[in-house]
C-alpha cells in the first residue's frame, strides 16, 4: 500500500480526542465574546450608548465624539477578553472573509509604548484593495480601498483579536464586498415593507428581513484528506469509484451522531455561543459523513455575518479534532451534495412576522399581501434569482436528484393554492358587503386552520413556503448568504413599492376603499404569477417541458445563468433602488465569470496531474505484476496449458491497457481544449471551459474509476470512498 494512504489510515485508527465539558448553563457563555448591548451598557457612557443604539435601529450617523467613546469602551472590553490586536473584518468578493491585524499599541516620540485605538481607527481603515477581485473597477497599481465600520453588526473577539465588521469599498466609492449591497437592499425592503405594513397597522415603524440558514457539510479525517490532492486543491473528489455501501439504506439520515463528530460539534457549539451565533440544531444528513447545523433566525445582515464567521470557526475547530470540513456542493459523486437553505421572512418592530398567518381576517389579509407580493417578485425576477445561486460547485448539485433543479419555481402547498384560486375569483371592482364578509370569513379567516395541515415540504422546489417563511433551497453550501439575500430583498422591495403605488392609485383615482383596492391588486398578481407556482416533482423531463411552456427559464450552467445579471432589467432594478450601479453590477458579473473559469481550470489541471502521475503509473505497476504472473504460468505449464490458465489475467492486462490509452488521450485532448479556451475573450472563454473542457473531467474520471476496480487495493495510491466516507 502506498505510504501516504497507509499512514493516513493508520492515523485515523489512533485518534485520541479530549471530550470538552458540556456547558451547564448556555446563557452564561452566550455572547460573552460579543460587544453587544449588555457589554456596551457596561463600557460606554450613556450618551454614546444611546447614539449607537439610534444608529443601529434608525440608521442615524455616528459623530466623531461618539466614535471615540465607543472605541475607548470597545478597547477596554476587548483587552479584558485577552485581545492584543484589532482588525476590520470584511467580506470581499473572494467568497471568504478578510482581516488585517493591527496591535493596540503605538510608539511615542520619546520611545515609549502606549495603547491606542480611537474613533478614527474604529470607523475607517485603508487595506490594500489591489489584490481582491474588483472586476475592472480598480487597476492593479491603484491599491487604495476603505473599510468602514458597520455598527449594526456587533464587534467580537475571536482568539486574541477584536474583529470589527465592516463594509469594503473602492477609493472611487464602488462596493468591493458582499455587505454593502446587502445593507442597501435591506434598507430598501425596510422602507417598502413598512409603507405597506401601515395599511394594516399604523404603529409599524420598521421592518426587518430575517434569515435562518441551514449549513450542510461533510467531515472527513484530515489525514485522509491530505492524501487526496483533489480534495486539498479543489475541495472535492475529482475521481473515486462509489463505495458498495453509500446512502442506499437511508441509515445515516437523522441517525445517532458518531461520537467523534459529536465531540467536534459540542466544541463548535461552545465557540459559537461565545461569539453569539445561536446554533440550535445539529443532525446527520442523508449522505455518509454529511451533517447539518442551523441557528435560530436573526436579522439578515447579522445572520450573514454569523454564517461567514461560522464557516471559518468550523475549519479551525475541525483542525483540533483532525477533521477537514468540506463545504463543496458536490464533494462525492453518487451521494447527496450540500446546500445552504436560506429561510427568509419579514418582521415588524411591533413583533409581527408578516409571512405568518394571524388569528383575524385582517391579519390574514396582511399575510396574503406580503405572501402574494413575494411570489409575484419571484415570478418577475426568476432568472435573477437563478443567477444569484450560480457557481461551478452548485452546477454539480442543482437537479441532481437531491437538490432543487435549475428552474426557479415556488411551492406553496395544495391548500394555499386553493386560497389563491378563491381570491382570483373575486369580483372586479368594489366588493359588496356580503362578498367582503364571505371572503374574509370563508377564505381568509380560515388560513390558520389550513396551515395547520399544510406543513409538508417539496424538496424539489427551489423556493418553498414552509408555514411562516419562504425557504430558498437552491443556495449552495459554499455561498455567501449575502448574495442571494441581496437579490431577494431587492426584488421584494421593488415589488412592494409597485404594489403600494397601484393600491394608492385605486384609492385616490376611483375612491375605492383600502381593502377593495388591496383585493383587486392582489387578484391581478395571482393571475400574473400563476406560472411560477408548481406543486409537483421538479425532477425530470416532464417538468422541463412544462416549465418551458410556462415561459420559465432553465439555465443549466453558470455561464448561461450569470448573463441575466447584466441584463437591462437587472441593472434598472438595482440602480432604481440604489443597491448597485451599472459599474458594480458589471464588475460582479466579470468576477463570477472569472471565478468559474478558474475553478474549472484548476480542477482540470489537478485531475490531469493526478491521472498521469498517480493513476497511470499505479495501473502500469499492477499490469506488470500480472504480466509477470502470466510469464510464470507459461514457464511452468508450457504454451498449451498456460493459455487457458492465464486467460483472465490476460483480459485484465488488455483492459488496463485500453483504459490507460484512453485516459492519456483524454488528458491530452483536455489540455488542448484548455489552451484554445485560454485564447478567447472572457464570456466565450467561460462557455468554452463549460462546454469543451468540463466534459473531459467526467471522461477521465470514468477511466480512473474503472482502473480503481481493476488494480490491486494494496497498490492504489488514494484513499477510497469507503475509507473517506465510513472511517470515523
Amino acid at each position: 500500500m502506498p505510504i501516504l494512504r497507509f499512514q493516513a489510515l493508520q492515523d485515523v485508527q489512533h485518534r485520541s480526542i479530549q471530550v470538552p465539558k458540556e456547558e451547564g448553563l448556555r446563557s452564561l457563555s452566550y455572547n460573552q465574546h460579543v460587544f453587544g448591548e449588555q457589554s456596551m451598557r457596561q463600557h460606554l457612557p450613556k450618551s454614546a450608548f444611546e447614539n449607537v443604539t439610534e444608529a443601529i435601529h434608525k440608521g442615524r450617523k455616528i459623530d466623531r465624539i461618539t466614535a471615540d467613546a465607543v472605541a475607548s469602551g470597545m478597547k477596554a472590553w476587548a483587552l479584558e477578553k485577552g485581545a492584543t490586536h484589532y482588525t476590520h473584518w470584511f467580506q470581499p468578493l473572494t467568497g471568504a472573509t478578510a482581516e488585517k491585524h493591527d496591535a493596540f499599541f503605538e510608539i511615542t516620540t520619546d520611545g515609549h509604548i502606549i495603547e491606542k485605538f480611537d474613533g478614527a481607527q474604529l470607523v475607517q481603515q485603508e487595506p490594500d484593495a489591489s489584490s481582491f477581485p474588483n472586476g475592472g473597477i480598480r487597476n492593479t497599481f491603484e491599491a487604495r480601498g476603505y473599510t468602514a465600520w458597520d455598527p449594526t453588526s456587533p464587534a467580537f473577539v475571536y482568539g486574541t483579536t477584536l474583529c470589527i465588521p465592516t463594509v469594503f469599498v473602492a477609493y472611487t466609492g464602488e462596493a468591493l464586498d458582499y455587505k454593502t449591497p446587502l445593507l442597501k437592499a435591506l434598507q430598501e425592503v425596510d422602507v417598502a415593507a413598512t409603507d405597506v405594513a401601515r395599511y394594516f397597522d399604523k404603529n409599524v415603524g420598521k421592518v426587518h428581513a430575517t434569515l435562518g440558514w441551514e449549513q450542510e457539510f461533510f467531515l472527513i479525517d484530515s489525514a485522509l484528506a491530505a492524501a487526496r490532492p483533489d480534495i486539498e486543491l479543489t475541495g472535492r473528489t475529482l475521481l473515486g469509484h462509489a463505495s458498495a455501501k453509500g446512502q442506499q439504506l437511508d441509515d445515516h439520515y437523522f441517525g445517532s451522531i458518531p461520537s467523534r463528530v459529536l465531540t467536534y460539534l459540542k466544541q463548535l457549539e461552545q465557540e459559537c455561543l461565545l461569539l453569539g451565533i445561536p446554533i440550535k440544531t445539529r443532525h446527520n444528513e442523508v449522505a455518509p459523513n454529511q451533517f447539518e447545523i442551523a441557528p435560530i433566525f436573526e436579522e439578515v445582515n447579522l445572520a450573514v455575518d454569523h454564517n461567514s464567521l461560522l464557516m471559518d470557526v468550523m475549519q479551525k475547530v475541525a483542525e483540533r479534532h483532525y477533521f477537514k470540513v468540506l463545504f463543496h456542493e458536490k464533494p462525492f459523486e453518487g451521494v447527496n451534495g450540500s446546500g445552504k437553505h436560506n429561510n427568509w421572512s419579514l418582521a415588524t418592530d411591533t413583533g409581527i412576522n408578516l409571512l405568518s398567518p394571524g388569528t383575524t381576517p385582517m391579519k390574514n389579509l396582511q399575510f396574503l399581501t406580503f405572501f402574494i407580493n413575494t411570489i409575484k417578485a419571484v415570478h418577475s425576477y426568476e432568472e435573477l434569482l437563478r443567477a444569484s445561486i450560480a457557481s461551478a460547485g452548485n452546477d454539480h448539485r442543482l437537479g441532481a436528484n437531491e437538490a432543487p433543479p435549475g428552474i426557479i419555481s415556488v411551492f406553496i402547498g395544495s391548500q394555499l393554492t386553493q386560497v389563491l384560486d378563491e381570491l382570483e375569483k373575486v369580483t372586479d371592482g368594489k366588493l359588496s358587503p356580503q362578498e367582503k364578509t364571505d371572503l374574509k370569513l370563508n377564505v381568509i379567516g380560515k388560513i390558520p386552520e389550513i396551515l395547520l395541515d399544510n406543513t409538508d415540504r417539496n424538496r424539489t422546489s427551489p423556493f418553498a413556503f414552509t408555514g411562516n417563511k419562504f425557504e430558498f433551497r437552491a443556495v449552495g453550501a459554499t455561498a455567501n448568504c449575502a448574495h442571494p439575500m441581496t437579490v431577494l430583498n431587492a426584488i421584494v422591495a421593488s415589488q412592494l413599492k409597485a404594489f403600494k403605488k397601484e393600491v394608492d392609485a385605486l384609492i385616490n383615482d376611483s375612491s375605492m376603499k383600502k381593502d377593495d383596492a388591496i383585493f383587486n391588486v392582489l387578484r391581478e398578481y395571482i393571475k400574473e404569477s400563476r406560472n411560477i407556482r408548481f406543486e409537483g416533482d421538479g425532477y425530470g423531463a416532464v417538468w422541463e417541458k412544462e416549465a418551458k411552456k410556462r415561459g420559465l427559464s432553465h439555465h443549466r450552467n453558470t455561464p448561461d445563468a450569470l448573463e441575466e445579471k447584466i441584463s437591462k432589467r437587472a441593472i434598472t432594478l438595482f440602480e432604481s433602488l440604489g443597491v448597485m450601479n451599472a459599474v458594480e453590477i458589471q464588475a460582479r458579473y466579470e468576477i463570477e465569470i472569472e471565478e468559474y473559469i478558474k475553478r474549472v481550470q484548476i480542477e482540470s489541471r489537478v485531475l490531469g496531474d493526478v491521472a498521469r502521475n498517480h493513476i497511470i503509473p499505479t495501473a502500469l505497476r499492477y499490469q506488470n505484476v500480472l504480466i509477470t504472473n502470466v510469464k510464470g504460468l507459461k514457464e511452468i505449464y508450457g504454451d498449451d496449458v498456460y493459455v487457458s490458465l492465464a486467460k483472465e489475467q490476460v483480459n485484465i492486462i488488455k483492459e488496463i491497457s485500453e483504459h490507460i490509452a484512453s485516459l492519456n488521450a483524454c488528458i491530452t485532448e483536455m489540455t488542448e481544449a484548455r489552451k484554445k479556451a485560454n485564447q478567447m475573450k472572457l464570456v466565450q472563454k467561460s462557455k468554452a471551459y463549460c462546454n469543451m473542457v468540463l466534459p473531459y473531467l467526467q471522461k477521465i474520471r470514468r477511466h480512473c474509476d474503472k482502473l480503481e476496480l481493476l488494480v490491486e487495493d494494496e497498490l492504489w495510491p488514494l484513499p477510497k470512498y469507503r475509507e473517506l466516507l465510513f472511517v470515523n
